[in-house]
C-alpha cells in the first residue's frame, strides 16, 4: 500500500503549472498533430494520384482555409460565449466525420475533385470554431511568470508528434496509399475530442451577458486595433502564412514528385522541420529575451529559405538543414507571440482578439492557394517560389518599423488583465506563427 508521503513526492514530480488542463490538452494536441501532419501530405498526393496537376492541389487546399476565414470571427465570439471545451468537441466530432468520409472516397479509388473540395471544407470549418476556444483553453490553463515556459514544452510535445506524424504519413503514403492516412487522422480526432470532453472550466468566470453577437465581435476588434503591435504583426503575417502556405501545400509536393522521388523525401523535409520546432521550444524554455517581438520578429526573415531551397531545389539533405532552420526560427517568434498575448490580453477577450489574429493570418491563404497553380503556369515554378521568398523579407522588414514591435518588453510576472488569458497549427502550413492545438 502507498505511504501518505508518498503521494506528495509523486504530485510534485509535474511542475505546478502543468495542471489537469494543460495536461489535457497536451495529450490531445500530441494526438491530433500525430494524424493531421501526416494528412496533410496525403491529401495532396491524393489528388495528384487521382489525376489532379498543381492547380487542383491548390483549390483542394484553398477549400481548407475558406471556410476557416469565412467563420473565424464567428467561432471566437461563440468560444467567448459558451464553454470552451464543448465547442472543441463539437469541431473535432466534425473533423472526425469529414475526415473519415475523405478516407472512404480515396480508398474507393475514383475520388472526384467537387468531393474532395467538400470534404476538405468541412474540415477547415471545424478549425474555424475550434482554433479561438483552444487558444483561449490554452492561455487561461497557466498563469504566472512560468507561462512562458509552459507555452515552450507544449508547443515542444506538439512539433515532437508532429516530427513523427510527418516522417510516418509519408513513409505510409509510399507503401499503402494516401487514403490510410486519412483514415488514422480521423480516428486521431475521435481520440483529442475524447479526452477534451474531460476538460475543466470552472476555473473561468461565467461571462456577462452583452449585447448579442455583433456587439462581442465590436468589442474583439476594438481591443485587436487598441495595439499597433497585434494588428501589424497579423497584417505581417496575413503575407507570409499565405505564401508560405502555397510553397508548403502546392509547390512542395509538386517539387517532391518531379525532382525528389516522392512523397517520402518530402515527409522526411516536413519532419526536419519538426525536429528543428522541438529543438526551438527547448531554446525558449532556457532563452526569455526582454524585447519578446522583436527577437521573435528578426526570427521570421528565415521562414523565406524553404521556398528558396524548393526553387534551386535543393536535394533531400539540403532541404532537411533549411527546414531545421526555420523550424527553430518559428519557435523562438511562436513563444514569444503566445507569451506577448498572455501577458497583454484580457482572459475574457481571449478567443475573439485570438480569432481576428487568425483571420487576419489566413484570410489571403485561400487565394494564394488558389493562386499558386496559375502563377506557376504563367511565370514558371523557380519564379514563383523565388516571389514567395521575398515576399516573406519584404514584409517582415516593414513590420519592424512599428515602435511596439521592437519596443514591447517581458514583464516580470506575466499575467494578464482579468486572469490569466495564442492561429496554427497552425492553420493548413505548417510554417505559421502559432501552433494551437489541431482541431
Amino acid at each position: 500500500m502507498t505511504s501518505p508521503a508518498a503521494a506528495p513526492r509523486r504530485a510534485s514530480r509535474r511542475p505546478e503549472w502543468a495542471g489537469r488542463n494543460y495536461t489535457l490538452l497536451t495529450a490531445a494536441a500530441i494526438i491530433t498533430n500525430l494524424g493531421s501532419h501526416g494528412a496533410l501530405i496525403a491529401a495532396a498526393f491524393a489528388v495528384l494520384q487521382a489525376g489532379g496537376d498543381g492547380g487542383d492541389v491548390g483549390l483542394v487546399a484553398a477549400a481548407r482555409t475558406l471556410p476557416l476565414v469565412l467563420f473565424l470571427l464567428i467561432g471566437g465570439a461563440i468560444a467567448d460565449r459558451l464553454p470552451r471545451h464543448r465547442v472543441m468537441v463539437a469541431a473535432n466530432a466534425l473533423n472526425c466525420v469529414s475526415q473519415a468520409l475523405f478516407a472512404v472516397v480515396v480508398l474507393s479509388g475514383e475520388p472526384q475533385l467537387w468531393q474532395m473540395m467538400l470534404l476538405t471544407a468541412l474540415c477547415g470549418t471545424g478549425q474555424a470554431f475550434f482554433n479561438p476556444a483552444a487558444e483561449g483553453m490554452l492561455m487561461s490553463s497557466v498563469s504566472g511568470e512560468q507561462a512562458s515556459r509552459a507555452f515552450a514544452l507544449f508547443r515542444m510535445a506538439m512539433h515532437g508528434a508532429a516530427i513523427g506524424g510527418a516522417a510516418l504519413g509519408g513513409a505510409m503514403i509510399a507503401a499503402i496509399g494516401p487514403g490510410w492516412v486519412l483514415a488514422v487522422d480521423a480516428a486521431a480526432f475521435a481520440v483529442a475530442g475524447a479526452l477534451r470532453a474531460f476538460l475543466d472550466v470552472s476555473h473561468i468566470r461565467p461571462r456577462e451577458a452583452g449585447g448579442g453577437l455583433l456587439a462581442d465581435l465590436r468589442d474583439g476588434w476594438k481591443e485587436f486595433v487598441a495595439r499597433p503591435w497585434l494588428w501589424a504583426i497579423v497584417a505581417q503575417f496575413s503575407v507570409v502564412v499565405a505564401v508560405v502556405g502555397a510553397a508548403e501545400s502546392v509547390y512542395g509536393p509538386l517539387v517532391a514528385r518531379d525532382e525528389l522521388g516522392g512523397a517520402a523525401p518530402w515527409g522526411v523535409a516536413l519532419a526536419a522541420f519538426g525536429v528543428g520546432t522541438l529543438g526551438g521550444a527547448l531554446l525558449m524554455m532556457r532563452w526569455k529575451p526582454r524585447r519578446l517581438l522583436l527577437a521573435g520578429t528578426l526570427c521570421v526573415f528565415p521562414l523565406a529559405a524553404p521556398s528558396a531551397a524548393l526553387a534551386v531545389p535543393l536535394q533531400v539533405e539540403g532541404l532537411a538543414v533549411v527546414m531545421f532552420v526555420s523550424g527553430v526560427a518559428i519557435e523562438v517568434f511562436g513563444v514569444a507571440w503566445m507569451t506577448a498575448l498572455h501577458q497583454e490580453i484580457p482572459e475574457d477577450m481571449l478567443s475573439r482578439v485570438s480569432a481576428y489574429d487568425w483571420f487576419g493570418s489566413v484570410a489571403m491563404l485561400p487565394l494564394a492557394t488558389a493562386l499558386a497553380g496559375p502563377a506557376e503556369s504563367l511565370f514558371g515554378r523557380r519564379a514563383s517560389l523565388l516571389g514567395c521568398a521575398a515576399l516573406v523579407v519584404v514584409v517582415t522588414a516593414a513590420v519592424l518599423c512599428v515602435p511596439d514591435v521592437r519596443n514591447l518588453k517581458r514583464r516580470g510576472a506575466t499575467v494578464a488583465a482579468g486572469g490569466p488569458p495564442a492561429p496554427a497549427v497552425a492553420p493548413a502550413p505548417t510554417l505559421s506563427k502559432e501552433a494551437a492545438p489541431q482541431a
